[in-house]
């Protein structure tokens, strides 16, 4: 840990080595290409292994992932360091990914994709791990010198941001071809870019040439780096000064506007990462206090007690919100968010406090610790050790079972869409046995929770008709819903996306205006949402039950101006200014050109 210790160089390799290195490289990159073909073109086609998703998953990640790992590696680990890691690396991939595939693997969805957000785990995861282990190896040691793992990182940072635009230029400049070619009306380039046994190979083939060239070239990264890190150190003293004032600010404003925006937390950790970063390119290896101007010194210890007071707001907020509706996936990833930046907070805070020691000395040993914390916590979380579905769909049917949660406000469409395997499990056993004192209206919330699926966003089913009774504020004064329309089974209606939330949830309120739209005698029933991501429909009764036939202009949901005219019943029937057109049986519809947008003024008295 000590600041005199050199920068750690690069081995020197002669050129014969560097030329076998880089065969090695391309050689891996197609192998890679074709792969990444083979489970494509599987998948497209529904053949083997596409078909078993426990061994598509870890194929289609350890496709993208090892080969990346093992021609960064190339060069710098010898065989039995490099069979080492990565037949860790496999162990991790197989395991997170087969989790994956077994918490998924009763989405209704019919083709079986990796989560999500099993891309930037498998990103960030890896990318630390390599670093050190890079590191580890460059020094010889289990864990390296600071020096070499901020030296691994910042590298490794530049090879895959230089490669991925490497990647886009070559990308580009094919197109380019396409576009020269389409002038003599010759297709082929652009027909060969389509296919995907052409492109595939050819984006893997790039990134690989360009990891090796970045690689052969340190000198060029370093100075890269050096550019990149006094830019960003300059960015400091900016990000201080407004997270500064943001927090002198709290006194006079309180802190309830910030918990009213309900992603309070998400911003404060946002701000927590931008500050450790801009931080950590300050601080550099440890060494670089003398080159750095006295206003960026200043800002960089500020900022390092800046970070305590956002992590406390931070665990305060989510604290609420996980005491008033319990944990949801997004809290659980939340909070092990907060448990890093805890480790960054109070480290960084410490080692500024220190006096008589070298400048923020103590963030080198914060940074291996919060390095190897973020990699247990992250596999943690995409394993059955603290999967965030797990956790969310327990306590939530926990709060069901004790009344926390009343039975017509529990959120059943969670655990159907959103609690992965556990969530489908506590759904079908709330639909056998039911929860708390309200067991039968649990029962058929989740039974009809049950029979949604996700190629039918219309599906309704989680408010009763007594719940959509109360939805609804019916005008004109004196004027009664179609009594077909509150005798309907919403439950098992099938409508269109985007219809008014009052038809799908309770809670959710619409003004109903009653009125003959096609004055064929009949009642049509307007729905207006109370803004503007509500919704509106027009729905009329055909062959005994009501559908959408027509959506006004999304301006009039929370437009109080037009919506007090058609409370009060001063609206009119407008004849039709232009005719549809009958093709082959289906209607096309003109809308003018001049057709008004609601005016949301004030109506005049």
């Amino acid at each position: 840990m000590d600041a005199s210790l050199p920068e750690p160089e690069l081995p020197v390799r002669d050129a014969a080595v560097t030329r076998r290195v880089g065969q090695l490289r391309l050689a891996v990159g197609l192998g890679q290409g074709a792969l990444l073909y083979f489970l494509y073109h599987a998948q497209q086609s529904g053949a083997w292994p596409s078909s078993h998703p426990a061994l598509q998953i870890p194929l289609v990640m350890g496709g993208i992932v090892l080969p990346v790992l093992l021609i960064s590696s190339l060069g710098h680990l010898d065989r039995r360091q490099l069979l080492r890691w990565l037949g860790a690396a496999a162990l991790v991939l197989a395991v997170v990914c087969m989790h994956d595939a077994w918490r998924n693997a009763l989405d209704p969805a019919p083709l079986k994709r990796p989560s999500l957000l099993l891309f930037p785990f498998c990103a960030g995861f890896f990318f630390i791990a390599h670093s050190l282990v890079l590191a580890g190896a460059h020094d010889g040691r289990r864990v390296a010198h600071y020096a070499t793992c901020f030296e691994s990182a910042w590298k490794l940072c530049i090879q895959l941001l230089f490669s991925a635009i490497f990647v886009a230029g070559v990308w580009l400049v094919m197109w380019l071809g396409d576009s020269l070619f389409d002038l003599l009306k010759l297709h082929f380039l652009g027909e060969l870019l389509l296919t995907s046994w052409f492109s595939v190979p050819l984006v893997c083939l790039a990134f690989s040439s360009a990891m090796h060239t970045t690689d052969v070239r340190p000198a060029i990264v370093r100075d890269i780096r050096s550019l990149l890190l006094v830019l960003m150190a300059w960015i400091l003293p900016i990000a201080v000064l407004l997270v500064g004032g943001f927090l002198a600010a709290l006194p006079f404003t309180g802190l309830q506007p910030l918990w009213q925006t309900r992603h309070a937390t998400a911003v404060l950790l946002a701000s927590c990462a931008v500050l450790v970063v801009l931080v950590n390119a300050a601080f550099q290896a440890g060494d670089a206090a003398a080159g750095l101007a006295r206003s960026v010194r200043f800002a960089t210890r500020l900022a390092c007690f800046l970070l305590l007071p956002l992590v406390v707001l931070g665990v305060h907020a989510l604290g609420l919100r996980v005491g008033d509706y319990g944990w949801t996936t997004e809290r659980v990833l939340a909070a092990a968010c907060l448990l890093v930046a805890v480790v960054y907070a109070g480290g960084y805070a410490l080692a500024a406090a220190r006096s008589g020691a070298p400048w923020l000395d103590g963030l080198r040993l914060v940074n291996l610790a919060a390095a190897f914390l973020t990699l247990v916590v992250a596999f943690a979380l995409f394993t059955p050790i603290a999967d965030p579905a797990r956790i969310a769909v327990s306590d939530q049917v926990a709060r069901l079972e004790r009344g926390a949660t009343p039975a017509a406000q529990f959120d059943y469409g969670f655990l159907r869409f959103h609690g992965a395997r556990y969530g489908m499990e506590a759904l079908q056993a709330l639909a056998l046995s039911g929860a708390g004192q309200q067991g039968s209206l649990v029962r058929e919330r989740a039974a009809a929770a049950m029979r949604q699926r996700y190629e039918d966003p219309g599906f309704l089913g989680s408010a009763s008709a007594a719940d959509i009774a109360a939805n609804l504020n019916v005008w004109p004064k004196g004027a009664e819903l179609p009594s077909s329309f509150l005798q309907q089974d919403w439950s098992a209606a099938r409508l269109p996306a985007m219809t008014p939330g009052c038809l799908r949830r309770a809670g959710s309120k619409c003004d109903a205006i009653v009125l003959d739209a096609d004055g064929d005698g009949d009642q049509e029933v307007l729905l207006v949402g109370a803004t503007r991501g509500d919704g509106s429909a027009l729905l009329e009764e055909h062959n005994g039950s009501w559908r959408v036939v027509a959506r006004p202009p999304l301006q009039l949901a929370g437009c109080a101006a037009v919506l007090e005219r058609l409370r009060a019943g001063e609206f009119s029937l407008a004849p039709q200014r232009l005719r549809d057109i009958e093709v082959g049986g289906q209607h096309l519809t003109l809308t003018p050109a001049d057709a008004a947008v609601p005016d949301c003024a004030p109506p005049a008295p």
